[in-house]
């Protein structure tokens, strides 16, 4: 098996080019046929320039023919200015997959989630029919689209999946108008696996006393939905995100 480093640094990244000298640039759109010009550099070959490294994390990349073990690090230097800025990798076909794959799975992947509670304060829960989570109860929630507020996401989520319209507190604004409240804002990072995909999670928290039989479930999407107890919702999540959410309750 393969292995590089992927060391980075507010945004600038060090690359190398075949015989391991660097750093080297990528050339936004280039296009380039046969081996790639520019990949990560090695553990010896980062030795060799005098540059001091602090582990983070190992990540495993597999393709369909070689699969690569990437150490992520912070090197401890000053910025680099004549570094590769990580964003230019993308659209370089000059630049190794692996480079290309290990910038993809260092941007947050941003999902928001709402927990709607009663006044009997039971906790409003979805039954998933597809994606992640299939026939597993979770929060009203889903991914962030582009462009768009966790806030204004949670709200579009509630509707799209239940039909039901929820209204989340913003005292400073951030989304729009001013709304006096509390949002419950609980926010999260993890890493779940050896991918290296690096999860962002924000939850809000409304109440409502929305009739079960006034919920629309998304045709295709939703199954069902249901209130249940703290205890029964705690008891029924699978996702970790969901669980420590409803934990944050009761602090």
């Amino acid at each position: 098996m393969k292995e590089y480093l992927y060391l980075e640094h507010d945004g600038k990244l060090l690359l190398v080019n075949n015989d391991g000298k660097g750093p080297e640039k990528p050339v936004m759109g280039r296009t380039h046929v046969g081996d790639s010009l520019i990949r990560l550099p090695t553990v010896d070959e980062v030795k060799d320039m005098g540059i001091e490294w602090e582990r983070k994390r190992e990540n495993s990349i597999y393709f369909e023919n070689y699969e690569a073990k990437v150490i992520v690090a912070l090197p401890r230097i000053e910025w680099p200015e004549n570094w590769a800025w990580k964003d230019f990798v993308i659209s370089d076909n000059a630049v190794d997959p692996i480079v290309r794959e290990s910038v993809y799975r260092t941007i947050h992947r941003v999902v928001s989630k709402v927990i709607i509670e009663n006044d009997q304060e039971m906790i409003l829960m979805a039954k998933s029919s597809r994606g992640f989570f299939n026939g597993c109860w979770t929060l009203p929630g889903g991914f962030v689209d582009y462009g768009e507020h966790p806030r204004q996401a949670a709200i579009r989520e509630a509707k799209e999946e239940l039909g039901i319209e929820i209204e989340i507190a913003d005292n400073l604004g951030e989304s729009g108008d001013r709304k006096k409240g509390n949002d419950g804002a609980f926010i999260q990072q993890n890493i779940f696996t050896s991918e290296g995909i690096n999860w962002l999670s924000f939850t809000y928290r409304v109440k409502s006393n929305t009739n079960i039989e006034d919920i629309i479930p998304k045709k295709g999407e939703i199954e069902e939905a249901r209130w249940f107890t703290k205890e029964n919702a705690l008891r029924n999540s699978v996702s970790l995100f969901d669980k420590e959410a409803i934990l944050s309750l009761n602090k």
